[in-house]
Formats: structure tokens, sequence, C-alpha cells
């Protein structure tokens, strides 16, 4: 992952939405990385600080810097591979919220467009119907208002960036996207993305969870 030198990670507490045995899942905050990148400065991340509390603390998925949200983790190996399962055979539901730069239409719709890294210009990604690997995004309009689109945004497939490249190729890109967003559009306090729900099976019980925390923009 390559995050600029100027990180300057949330002075936050942990927000633990769920602990048991198997699992935690926490809200991350937008701005502090899922693990450590390379570099002592960069050390800081939602993985260290967990391992503070939780020192057994496994790592099943992981959300970008800038995007907040719910994220699980596993304490123990079992809960680990099976969690790992869920998300690699896309059995785990996930569902975000974003705020998007013009009024996006119509209320629903889906983005089919493979995507693979732009690598002169890494970490960017891009759409590429040659070489890029599937990548699917359901999205449903909640609320159109003075130029931006609130939606809700529910993908099929896990590519990085994946909902951020989708929503500024269909030309409203995520509002504060430092990446794929231009001018007054990426001028924001932040990335106005975050996960606001995660379905997984519990790896022990196989009981269904529904992990939940509204965004707070």
């Amino acid at each position: 992952m390559t995050v600029s030198s100027d990180y300057t990670p949330p002075d936050v507490p942990l927000d633990v939405l769920h602990e048991d045995a198997q699992l935690v899942a926490v809200n991350k905050p937008h701005g502090l990385l899922s693990v450590p990148g390379r570099g002592p400065h960069l050390a800081d991340c939602l993985l260290s600080r967990l391992q503070a509390v939780f020192p057994e603390v496994l790592v099943v998925h992981r959300l970008d810097r800038d995007t907040s949200g719910v994220m699980v983790f596993a304490l123990t190996p079992h809960a680990q591979r099976h969690l790992g399962r869920q998300f690699e055979q896309r059995q785990a539901r996930k569902t975000y919220v974003a705020r998007l730069a013009g009024e996006l239409q119509p209320d629903t719709g889906t983005v089919d467009l493979p995507l693979i890294v732009d690598w002169p210009n890494r970490p960017r990604q891009m759409v590429c119907h040659d070489t890029g690997k599937p990548a699917e995004t359901e999205w449903r309009v909640l609320r159109r208002r003075a130029g931006v689109t609130r939606v809700r945004l529910m993908p099929k497939t896990g590519r990085t960036h994946q909902l951020r490249v989708h929503m500024a190729a269909l030309g409203h890109p995520i509002l504060g996207d430092p990446l794929y967003a231009q001018g007054a559009d990426a001028d924001h306090d932040r990335m106005m993305l975050h996960s606001e729900e995660l379905r997984i099976k519990h790896p022990e019980s196989g009981a269904s969870m529904k992990l939940r925390r509204v965004p707070d923009f």
C-alpha cells in the first residue's frame, strides 16, 4: 500500500461494535490504515491498535485508509480461515454509503467494469476491458440535493478501490477522494465513503451476524 509521507492518523479511541471469543468488529476511523504500511512512519494502524488490546488478533480483510466503517478481525486461526473463506467466496455481504459529486441517475443500477492497477500511477486503479479482473457494484440512490447524491453501494466483488473507480467511471466521483476526484470535488475534510454494514456467518456457531455503524456524514 502506497501512502504519502504526511500520514497523520487520527487520535481516537477504539470503537468496538462486537467482541466474543472468535472475533472482534470495530468501526475504523477515516484516515487510519487498516494494516501497517512500509516504513516506521506508517506503523500506526487499526491492526496495531487492536493488538494492544487483543494480542492474538488476525487480519481478515481491509478498508482503504480514507474509508471509514465496519471491519471484522479474527481472534483465532479457525475464525480467520472461516471468515476469510466467506470473503473469498463472496458470502460476506457488504454495504457502503457514499456522497457523490453530481446527481446520479437513475435511482438504481449496476456498474460492471473490469479493473486493473494503473502501474505508472499506482496505487491508482483503472478500467481495462482487455486485462482487468471482473468487478461489479450495485447502487441505490438515497437522496439527491444541491448537486450531490447520497448512495448506498453494494459491491459484488472486492477489487482494490472498486467503489471509487466505478463511481468515477460513471462521472460521479466520491467527494473528497484524493485519487479519483478533482478540483472542488476532491476538496473535502475526508473521503465520503463509509462501510455501513457487514453481514457474515459466525465462525463458531454459524449464526448470521449483522454488524452496522451509520456514517458521520
